[in-house]
């Protein structure tokens, strides 16, 4: 229960809250990143206890959410090819593309498997030498030394079945597309701690800087964020701009070598197009040229159309800040965990999918 009961603590809880209330004299727009942040705000009902002055908008950082209709084709069209084994988290399956889902192919008869890691899909490959083993790997960098380090398995084992669709996405240029759009309300950002836990904070020094805009590091307990809004609202009180550590028992300030090293083994920085978003340069992590028969999109001649997203979804708005999930018309009406219209209603970090689960939920800690 270490590092956890302890940022549950009511009392501490009670503290912060009176410290935000104290100091707050003007209005603020805060984002959460992630959207396990979002889910734990929405969860325990802290967006209520805050100052009326203080708004948290919720950010980009669900990597199911900004994977683009077109990536979520690509991944359809492999797992209906004869022979081949999809693999995936198990939150990709119903989030919707052009046409249909990875569910929906999985009923009509596609070789779909919900696994934990991609090691599991090396595996997998390796004991059904016949089949073409893909995995579908979505994330942020968090996810992206696992998804290299299976490559790297694959490629000493000599296992040649095996692929992965890559969709990594990185929330450094995903903060500058939202803080240079033109629209753009935000005054400080709550930065992904399990993100830094792999890449560090120096990162973030240049975007805080350039756009004068404090970035915190925070956990995910109610804690954690509260300590890590009290941190931001600090810096915007006394005009300061900086990064700071809140999450300082899991980050380092250099990160983790050791995964940053195999990231930059198997990958390269690529663009990448964010659902809702568009396309934002040097955003992803594509297979690199070492590697590149491990690539799907290179072993299978990928080259399909560009799909347009569902236009009745404004996930893209929600993403960036401008709008919240009760502010879409469709939200829990035409859109709904059942029948989602787009990713954030259907994906387990989604922002929409968090209000319309918690939005009634009071302090569960």
């Amino acid at each position: 229960m270490k590092y956890l009961s302890e940022y549950r603590d009511p009392e501490l809880v009670e503290t912060f809250i009176k410290e935000l209330h104290r100091i707050t004299t003007k209005p603020w727009t805060l984002m959460e990143i992630c959207g396990g942040q979002t889910h734990s705000l929405v969860k325990n009902g802290l967006l209520d206890m805050l100052p009326s002055h203080i708004t948290m908008v919720h950010g980009p950082g669900c990597p199911v959410c900004v994977t683009s209709v077109s990536v979520i084709d690509e991944a359809i069209y492999l797992a209906e090819q004869p022979g081949t084994i999809l693999c995936s988290f198990g939150d990709m399956l119903r989030v919707p593309g052009s046409s249909k889902s990875l569910l929906q192919a999985k009923a009509e008869g596609a070789d779909i498997r919900i696994l934990y890691s991609p090691l599991e899909a090396v595996q997998l490959a390796k004991e059904n030498p016949d089949k073409q083993v893909v995995f579908f790997a979505v994330g942020f960098e968090t996810t992206a030394p696992a998804n290299a380090l299976s490559i790297v398995h694959a490629d000493r084992q000599g296992i040649n079945n095996y692929s992965i669709l890559a969709s990594h996405v990185l929330v450094p240029p995903a903060m500058e597309a939202i803080l240079g759009d033109e629209e753009n309300k935000i005054d400080a950002f709550l930065a992904a701690g399990h993100v830094c836990t792999i890449m560090g904070i120096e990162e973030y020094f240049p975007v805080a800087e350039k756009y004068r805009c404090p970035i915190v590091v925070t956990g995910f307990e109610p804690v954690d964020l509260l300590q890590g809004i009290l941190m931001a609202v600090q810096q915007l009180e006394s005009n300061e701009y900086k990064v700071e550590n809140q999450y300082a028992r899991s980050v380092q300030r250099e990160g983790n070598r050791l995964a940053q090293n195999t990231i930059s083994e198997v990958f390269t920085v690529s663009d990448r197009i964010w659902r809702g978003i568009g396309n934002i340069p040097q955003s992803g992590y594509e297979v690199n040229e070492r590697y590149k028969n491990f690539n799907a999109r290179i072993r299978f001649n990928i080259d399909l159309p560009s799909a347009e997203e569902n236009k009745e979804c404004i996930s893209g708005d929600i993403m960036k800040g401008l709008k919240k999930p009760m502010q879409c018309p469709n939200f829990g009406t035409k859109c709904t965990p059942e029948h989602p219209l787009g990713a954030p209603m259907v994906s387990s970090e989604g922002a929409c999918a968090a209000y319309y689960h918690y939005a009634n939920a009071t302090l569960s800690i």
